[in-house]
């Protein structure tokens, strides 16, 4: 199979993204993974279902800015291969509190650098030749799109939030680091990620908690906002596809060819809703929830992803449209309401934030 006798690091692992690429490693590839997670606010063990006993698993509560905890792992485990995807990624929480992803994205993505590069040069001339490092980015590192085109590879980056500039500052360190260190790297860049176990303050799931309370349901400015939504699981195949056999120094766009505005999202959650979790009688649709409310500051009006490269070169394909995926996300969240009720309960408050 796949990766057989390979040593995958995934950090980030116990994330919404990280924890479907180790699902996705260990039901379809023979790798050995390692899950290098700090356990923030959003992480979650409880989305790797089975992990802990499985034979090729490991957890190491790590964070990827203390560089003498990642060299200890890097002896212990001699990874093959590092997919990092530990960051912090909500927009509005960048907004009010940027220290956080300056550290995280940009100090921890430096500190992870050089601790590969450590390994990578003490390893044998094969090993070398085989050894790869795969950073997985956003698309909000381009900026904003007008009402056409696309975001390829080629694109500038313009990031506008503190968020999007530090992601954008990360996939710099990372290409430095392989034309100036040789280090084996390729970065994606991702459209927004949707899917089962996503952290209740995203738009998606945040939409499917409040509706199920039947409470308004928030969408800023006008929301027509658009954005390109890639169902998680077919982005975990991608970037396993992409480490197996993507060329070093190349970056692979990874979109779900999924246009929608904001809004019309919500409209859609609202009415899968209606169809598997229907209200009390006499309640009406959800859409009735719908709440126009401020404005983001800074809020990129499109985003969309040509992912025609990682198509031709890579073949691979999304299985999954919109239509698809929201339907599959949406009962997933309705039949595992202890997985969010657990988060709700631990103390997370759904408050608006990011006004700046």
């Amino acid at each position: 199979m796949r990766f057989n006798g390979s040593t995958i690091f995934v950090t980030g692992g116990a994330g919404f993204i990280g924890s479907a690429v180790i699902r996705h490693l260990l039901a379809d590839t023979s790798a050995r993974v390692v899950n290098l997670d700090k356990l923030t606010y959003a992480a979650n063990l409880d989305s790797l279902p089975g992990a802990t006993s499985h034979p090729r698993y490991a957890f190491e509560k790590q964070c990827i800015c203390d560089d003498p905890g990642l060299r200890r792992l890097f002896e212990t485990y001699q990874p093959d291969a590092v997919m990092n995807l530990a960051a912090e990624s909500h927009v509005d929480r960048s907004i009010d509190a940027p220290a956080e992803f300056i550290q995280t994205n940009i100090v921890g993505t430096f500190t992870l650098l050089q601790e590969t590069l450590r390994h990578w040069r003490a390893l044998s001339t094969e090993a070398r030749a085989r050894f790869r490092f795969l950073h997985v980015s956003t698309d909000e590192v381009f900026g904003s799109l007008g009402d056409q085109g696309l975001f390829t590879e080629k694109t500038a980056y313009a990031p506008n939030s503190p968020y999007s500039a530090s992601k954008a500052s990360s996939d710099h360190l990372v290409r430095a680091w392989r034309e100036t260190y040789e280090l084996p790297t390729i970065v994606t860049n991702c459209s927004n990620n949707y899917g089962p176990c996503h952290f209740p303050e995203k738009l998606i799931p945040h939409m499917i908690i409040r509706g199920l309370a039947n409470e308004r349901l928030p969408v800023y400015g006008d929301g027509k906002n658009v954005r390109d939504w890639l169902y998680v699981e077919d982005h975990a195949r991608a970037l396993a596809l992409v480490l197996e056999r993507g060329r070093v120094g190349d970056t692979y766009n990874v979109g779900g060819r999924s246009e929608r505005t904001n809004l019309a999202v919500v409209e859609a959650v609202c009415d899968l809703l209606d169809e598997i979790s229907p209200a009390a009688s006499g309640s009406g649709s959800r859409r009735s929830l719908i709440d126009f409310v401020a404005d983001r500051p800074g809020h990129d009006r499109r985003y969309a992803m040509d992912s025609s490269k990682i198509e031709r070169e890579l073949g691979w394909r999304a299985q999954e449209n919109f239509e698809s995926g929201l339907a599959k996300t949406v009962r997933w969240f309705c039949d595992n309401r202890k997985w969010w009720q657990d988060i709700l309960d631990r103390g997370y408050r759904r408050a608006r934030i990011g006004l700046g």
